[in-house]
């Protein structure tokens, strides 16, 4: 069983509160031209957040390799992470430390 990922390039996550709003994000991603954009539920991390559940949108760029540094991956990061705060949301890019 291959442990490669399905799509090679920079990943991106989109943490919202709300489904609609996740789903508005997406579709614009898809009409600028990213094809790898999924809406997801995210698990509750405790009881009290069960309420509150949380909507993901899952972005793989396969334009943009997953360089931290790059200008333009750099960039994209604070398009998005930008995008979620303007949605009282947060951005959470998987597996990657935030370049100082």
């Amino acid at each position: 069983m291959s442990t490669e990922p399905l799509h090679t390039g920079s990943e991106h996550l989109l943490i919202l509160p709300d489904r609609e709003i996740a789903e508005e994000i997406a579709e614009e991603l898809r009409e600028e031209g990213f094809e790898h954009v999924r809406v997801l539920r995210e698990a509750a991390r405790t009881e009290e957040d069960d309420e509150d559940a949380e909507w993901a949108v899952h972005v793989v760029d396969t334009r943009l390799p997953d360089l931290a540094g790059d200008a333009a991956y750099e960039g994209l990061r604070r398009r998005f992470a930008a995008l979620a705060r303007e949605h009282d949301g947060w951005y959470d890019q998987p597996g990657d430390v935030p370049a100082p």
